[in-house]
């Protein structure tokens, strides 16, 4: 894996307040499947349920579709490795002020897959309006 796997739907959807690195608990054949770049967090979130953080909704398509083991679910739910003090903080934010966690990226560090989370806002559509012209000016600017 070259480069990070980015979701971009989540900065178009959400306004980024705080980001914070979490390591993913994965099988061996959906480190490989990451790594080669054949995942998808369009759509998935973070919760927090009896004090440990998951990820829902991931698509983490297999590395070998000939070779899956019986039973493989893309979108099967992973434990995010978490101190406890940064998961009870993180409870805190989205149960007092209802925002939502959100996974923006997956990076290599160190050998390992690291997954970025967001406390987010959600955007309202004049705010996602705002953002295409802003994006749309800047390319104007760029080609002129």
């Amino acid at each position: 894996m070259a480069r990070a796997l980015v979701n971009k739907k989540a900065r178009f959807d959400y306004e980024i307040l705080e980001t914070l690195e979490a390591g993913i608990e994965l099988r061996g054949y959906e480190v490989k499947a990451i790594r080669e770049g054949k995942v998808s967090l369009v759509g998935s979130h973070v919760i927090i349920r009896n004090g440990e953080a998951w990820l829902l909704g991931a698509d983490v398509a297999p590395y070998q579709p000939n070779n899956t083991p019986e039973g493989y679910d893309p979108k099967r739910t992973k434990k995010l490795l978490l101190k406890k003090e940064e998961i009870s903080d993180l409870a805190v934010k989205t149960h007092k002020t209802g925002m939502t966690l959100v996974p923006v990226k997956i990076f290599n560090k160190n050998g390992k897959l690291k997954l970025e989370i967001a406390l987010a806002r959600h955007k309202k559509k004049h705010d996602k309006r705002e953002t295409l012209k802003k994006k749309a000016a800047k390319r104007e600017m760029r080609n002129a």
